[in-house]
């Protein structure tokens, strides 16, 4: 018997010789990858029966979405109109982030949207009425939003109050110190050629820069997932095929280059866009590749469990909660750039709404344990493109309201569902 064999045999330690009439223990990715389509197709229909529906049902709203908007608008789905889609998504986008990670845990951060003002609101006041450097002046308003969220982490954490209570009270406490510092005008108006005021009106005009980006995160993609399909080859453990890889990477070039190439038919890539797409990159890193991100899902599934398994839950919320007022406040600065001003009405209205929403249409589960952060991108895609629609068919924004909602309601029954029917199929 070879090496390979005997490492994947069952081994009685009372009894060894036991181990040569073992059953070899088989990981089912091989053999759904042995099969090769057949078993691909097989595994999808064994995922939809056991709830495991992914991101399916959100892109197959998003293109019913877009083709309903597009019949009744030819201009909905052309390069003006879908840049403007993709630049309004970010405010929102980087903010839904953040929030990811609080419902990853279970819980609710109601204050992001008056954080998101605060921060504005300080750029503002620093940069414009006293004179600041601007990169000061952003880099405390980061800095600020991570400290207000480490207080709500420890109230939560530390004290034990109910996260819901506590953001609640940080909504209406932040809200007030946001109005404070503005002052009296309400109202500072932001350069619009300064670093906040680009963050929404820059576009790289060279076309090499979207398709140069495209090509470099497809290229990317393909060799980390070539050399590590090789790695696991070489340890022993199951590894995509070359065929699957090739596939998957002509995916993600459909992705890139397509938006690369509208993004190119109007002004050029958004500044914005960029930002917004590395931010998702660097905290789905976080969440599904360190420690801290397993940390984070695990407490998402069982506080008592994580305890008992040496995890410092009282750190693990306290960060999670700092990373969320941490990206609303990077929201906030991208929402100050949009309108070109810090004024009272920024973090108020519908915004706390749409980034609960954004988070949860994506796939991000209310329940805690289930989510990416590339789910932001997904349910924010959703939320803006309806917003839009509409606008141009000249649809009252309290209908806007009212089918947001009804997709929000949706989504959670969706959400509802599954768990049911994952607890049934034994994987919940």
């Amino acid at each position: 018997m070879d090496k390979g064999a005997a490492a994947h045999e069952h081994i009685d330690p009372v009894n060894p010789a036991a181990a040569h009439d073992a059953i070899p223990a088989v990981d089912p990715r091989l053999l759904v990858r042995e099969e090769g389509l057949a078993g691909y197709v097989g595994e999808f229909k064994r995922k939809m029966k056991a709830g495991d529906l992914g991101s399916l049902p959100v892109v197959i709203g998003l293109i019913v979405i877009w083709s309903i908007f597009q019949g009744l608008n030819s201009n909905f789905l052309s390069p003006e109109n879908l840049s403007n889609i993709a630049i309004t998504m970010t405010g929102t986008g980087m903010i839904a982030i953040g929030i990811i990670f609080v419902l990853l845990l279970g819980e609710i951060d109601l204050s992001v949207g008056s954080v998101s003002g605060v921060s504005g609101a300080i750029v503002a006041v620093l940069a414009v009425t006293h004179g600041v450097n601007e990169w000061l002046a952003i880099l405390a308003a980061i800095v600020g939003g991570a400290l207000i969220g480490s207080i709500h982490g420890f109230f939560f954490a530390k004290v034990g109050a109910p996260a819901f209570a506590v953001t609640l009270s940080g909504l209406l406490f932040w809200l007030g110190a946001m109005l404070q510092i503005l002052g009296s005008n309400g109202t500072i108006n932001i350069d619009s050629d300064g670093v906040v005021g680009q963050l929404t009106t820059y576009f790289f005009s060279d076309v090499a820069v979207a398709y140069g980006l495209a090509a470099l995160a497809v290229a990317g993609y393909f060799l980390a997932a070539f050399l590590d399909a090789r790695r696991r080859e070489a340890a022993g453990m199951p590894s995509r095929p070359l065929a699957e890889i090739l596939l998957r990477t002509g995916l993600l070039a459909l992705c890139t280059f397509g938006p690369a190439v509208l993004f190119n038919q109007y002004k050029g890539l958004p500044l914005a866009v960029v930002l917004f797409l590395l931010a998702l990159v660097v905290t789905d890193f976080l969440l599904r590749r360190t420690t801290f991100g397993r940390n984070v899902f695990a407490l998402g599934g069982s506080v008592e469990a994580s305890r008992r398994a040496g995890i410092n839950v009282t750190r693990i919320r306290i960060t999670v909660f700092a990373i969320s007022s941490t990206f609303a406040a990077i929201g906030g600065l991208f929402w100050a750039s949009k309108i070109a001003a810090a004024n009272q009405s920024a973090g108020a209205g519908d915004l706390l709404m749409n980034v609960i929403a954004a988070a949860v249409i994506g796939g991000t589960s209310l329940f805690g344990g289930r989510g990416r952060t590339w789910n932001a991108l997904l349910g924010v895609m959703v939320i803006v493109s309806i917003q839009y629609g509409l606008a141009l068919e000249g649809i009252a924004t309290p209908i806007q309201y009212m089918i947001t909602g009804a997709v929000l309601l949706a989504t959670v029954v969706i959400d509802s569902v599954t768990r049911k029917t994952q607890k049934t199929a034994g994987r919940a």
